[in-house]
């Protein structure tokens, strides 16, 4: 072989690391690539209209016509500069951290439960908590307000008898604060099995030996938790958050149905019945458009942090 042939061989075993390295991080990129293109596919159009649309006067007479007016930002504007966005932006923010709070500190404390309970009662505990998780939101509201209705609620008989207090005929549903208390737990004890079952899935990767050592170390409860546990479910605590985030800022059957679109004001309107309230109810479409667009920035901001999160740790685990 000639001093050339065994050059150009020498130098094609030896690739270059950085094309090697630039080779094995396309791989992940190449994989989700056909995800990508599917989704964008799907949601592409829908979000590029619902945009087109936020830029235009599409009222009653504009549907019936089939072409909108354009007005550039003004929808925007009117959004922006309406008080009535701000309160019902602060009020989401807030019912909506009060939900993920509640949510993943309950599903965690089940799932802890169902790890140390028998075998048969995990069973019935985890068949409980997959029918709340499949029960249609419509559904779910109904058995809510017959658990909590005033008049033969069996909430108010179980208080009374427990001789918390006397709430026989009480109002749940009298002030503002309590109508969306009573949604907040309503969307929690939905939410809860999901959260629950994933948990306790994970928990099932915890090493046992390492939580034996801490124990015998004399490290409390809430220590092993802290040091042991949590490290190894963060990843999961993680997608939860984002998760319930999405799903709870954007909250419309629950409210709406239990509140009633009667009883449904400016006072008590989340996120959701808000954009519902002005691109239906007030045949505003190009204002709906635009709010829903704003809800989605919002909603991507708040997610962001968590998403940031998760790549991190990807990449350190690698």
């Amino acid at each position: 072989m000639s001093v050339a042939a065994e050059t150009s061989a020498h130098r094609s075993r030896r690739r270059p690391p950085r094309a090697r390295r630039l080779a094995q991080a396309s791989v992940p990129y190449l994989l989700i690539l056909p995800v990508v293109f599917v989704i964008t596919a799907i949601l592409g159009y829908p979000l590029y209209k619902l945009a087109t649309l936020s830029f235009q006067q599409y009222g009653l007479a504009e549907l019936i016509q089939r072409k909108g007016v354009w007005i550039g930002l003004d929808n925007y504007s009117s959004v922006l500069h309406d008080g009535i966005f701000w309160r019902t932006l602060l009020r989401t923010v807030i019912f909506t951290a009060a939900n993920v709070v509640l949510t993943i500190g309950l599903g965690t404390l089940i799932a802890f439960l169902l790890i140390r309970v028998s075998a048969v009662v995990r069973v019935l505990l985890t068949a409980g908590l997959v029918l709340v998780w499949s029960m249609p939101a419509v559904v779910a509201v109904q058995v809510w307000f017959w658990m909590t209705n005033f008049q033969n609620g069996i909430l108010n008989h179980v208080l009374t008898q427990l001789h918390v207090g006397d709430y026989s005929q009480h109002d749940w549903y009298a002030t503002t604060f309590w109508k969306l208390a009573m949604v907040a737990l309503l969307i929690v004890w939905g939410a809860i099995p999901f959260v629950a079952i994933t948990v306790y899935a994970g928990l099932a990767q915890v090493p046992r030996e390492l939580v034996e050592a801490a124990e015998i170390d004399g490290a409390s409860p809430l220590r092993v938790f802290r040091d042991v546990t949590y490290p190894i479910l963060k990843p999961i605590f993680l997608i939860l958050t984002s998760l319930s985030i999405i799903w709870d800022f954007g909250v419309f059957t629950q409210p709406y149905l239990l509140i009633g679109s009667s009883h449904v004001d400016t006072s008590n309107y989340l996120m959701g019945v808000y954009v519902f309230i002005e691109g239906y109810a007030h045949s505003d479409f190009g204002r709906g458009a635009a709010i829903s667009l704003l809800m989605l920035l919002m909603v991507a901001t708040m997610s962001v942090f968590y998403v940031r999160r998760m790549v991190k740790m990807g990449e350190a685990a690698r």
